[in-house]
């Protein structure tokens, strides 16, 4: 690896560190310098703007996402579609877990947000990637005869999406323990209600 990648590395690492502790938005470019021991010029060089920066951050996250949520759960030995989505799940809960404040890309979310604004633009891609893999997750039980024909495979993400996000505002509160009680009742009840035996 380059010496210019190997720094550019360095300094997404980092950037994704403070986002995960601080969120993105507050991520700058000055604070970012003094965190990687750069100069702002040697930054502005790299990203030349804190939106391009910030782009690249969501860009190192998503991959972050897909090596430690997406990837295990492919590895792993599991002997039906719903054992691997438990998996995925757990996975997904322990990344949210691993931020101070909530996870990244929920954070950087916004109401109202510019449909051409790049760091949005970028955020909706890896979202979308991310609720497109759980859909073929649950197409493929389909398939297999493990979940039943007429599961409305778009509605079981949608339900799976709103127990999450449940689950870490109820965290946040103190009104959910660290091994997610809620979380994996209803869960439970989900994928029961998605069995065709």
């Amino acid at each position: 690896m380059s010496k210019g990648r190997l720094t550019r590395e360095h300094i997404l690492r980092t950037a994704f560190d403070l986002a995960s502790r601080d969120g993105l938005d507050s991520l700058t470019v000055g604070q970012l310098a003094k965190a990687s021991g750069m100069s702002k010029s040697g930054l502005f060089a790299h990203f030349n703007s804190k939106e391009n920066l910030q782009v690249s951050v969501l860009q190192f996250a998503g991959e972050y996402f897909a090596q430690h949520v997406i990837q295990p759960a492919r590895l792993a030995g599991w002997e039906s579609i719903e054992e691997k989505i438990r998996l995925l799940l757990q996975n997904w809960l322990a990344w949210n877990h691993s931020f101070q404040g909530s996870c990244m890309f929920i954070d950087a979310w916004k109401e109202g947000r510019c449909s051409d604004d790049p760091v949005q633009q970028e955020l909706d891609r890896i979202t979308r990637r991310w609720m497109d893999y759980l859909c073929r997750q649950v197409e493929q039980g389909k398939a297999s005869g493990e979940f039943h024909q007429d599961l409305d495979t778009w509605q079981s993400v949608f339900r799976l999406y709103g127990v999450y996000l449940s689950s870490q505002l109820f965290h946040s509160l103190g009104l959910e323990a660290d091994d997610n009680p809620r979380f994996w009742t209803d869960v439970d009840l989900i994928l029961a209600s998605w069995r065709s035996d």
